[in-house]
């Protein structure tokens, strides 16, 4: 836990929404570093600067390549039961957004508090309204998750100026559980997109920042700082930092055994039923030689054949 000079230990609630102007050294983050890799100490890879799990950039280009309903099968296979959200409206309906998460959490605004949080963070060289300041950490690869409690009017985290300055950052888009503006002006932005619960022609106000890259709620799902972002058509799946090389592995399996499958009883060589259960050695050992045929499919030796069947998650 964290002492802040004379105070009580916080409660663990109270960790989460510690404000910018609580540290004097805090730069990037609501959260201490420490703090930040307790809450993902499963994630044993490289970490960004600030503690945000770094998910390898050859994994977020293996995610664009399986489906999403496979890889939500392989985390509910695991207890991971709360990590898909639905119900957005998107700046380009076949655009993914794939990428590491960086969070952000909005409240209602209260004088007071804002006041305080905007003068610790001019203090600090932060300029203009709170909802620029999560922009100013982005770097390429990230995803922008930020809670807006919902709002629609007045609750545009976002519009084109803000749109630019994250697509040159990250080169990614963004999901807002909240609003963005100037979708006409966005829309011309090639291969961004932005998952919103609406689009709204209001400026932002009466909302203010208290958590940057803290654990965030965006609808049913707890999101934390650098799991990995896999968001298409039908919704947005964050998968923790830790299970994002199992679920892809086990999600680029289920499209290779499908596509052999389907050859497989298409040409009556098996029957449905030996191909959706599990294999004998003579099927794997046909699964593997198919396989060198399809380059496209990625490789797979016999031994990661016989890992990934061996767990029965997919």
């Amino acid at each position: 836990m964290i002492r802040v000079r004379n105070m009580k230990y916080l409660a663990p609630v109270g960790l989460f929404f510690i404000t910018f102007f609580f540290n004097q050294s805090l730069s990037a983050q609501t959260i201490s570093k420490e703090e930040l890799i307790f809450l993902t100490n499963s994630w044993k890879g490289e970490r960004f600067q600030d503690g945000r799990p770094k998910v390898p950039d050859v994994l977020l280009e293996r995610a664009a390549r399986v489906n999403i309903d496979d890889a939500w099968t392989v985390l509910k296979n695991n207890g991971y039961v709360n990590q898909f959200e639905g119900g957005w409206k998107m700046v380009n309906n076949d655009v993914s957004v794939i990428g590491r998460a960086v969070t952000a959490t909005f409240m209602p605004s209260r004088p007071d508090v804002e006041k305080n949080i905007k003068e610790k963070g001019n203090q600090n060289g932060r300029k203009g309204n709170t909802n620029s300041w999560p922009i100013e950490t982005l770097v390429k690869g990230d995803v922008y998750v930020a809670d807006g409690f919902g709002k629609i009017a007045g609750g545009t985290l976002m519009g084109s100026t803000l749109a630019t300055a994250i697509y040159s950052k990250t080169g990614k888009g963004v999901i807002f559980n909240g609003a963005a503006r100037d979708l006409g002006e966005i829309q011309r932005m090639d291969g961004f997109n932005a998952f919103v619960r609406d689009f709204h022609p209001s400026f932002l106000e009466e909302m203010v920042l208290m958590g940057l890259n803290t654990p965030a709620r965006i609808g049913n799902v707890m999101v934390l700082p650098g799991d990995l972002v896999l968001a298409t058509r039908e919704g947005v799946l964050f998968i923790p930092a830790h299970m994002a090389e199992e679920v892809i592995s086990t999600a680029e399996f289920v499209i290779r055994k499908d596509q052999f499958g389907f050859e497989m009883v298409k040409t009556g060589r098996y029957s449905t039923g030996q191909i959706d259960s599990q294999w004998t050695d003579e099927i794997k050992n046909e699964f593997i030689q198919w396989l060198s045929k399809h380059p496209e499919l990625g490789k797979m030796t016999r031994a990661e054949l016989d890992a990934i069947m061996s767990k029965r998650t997919w």
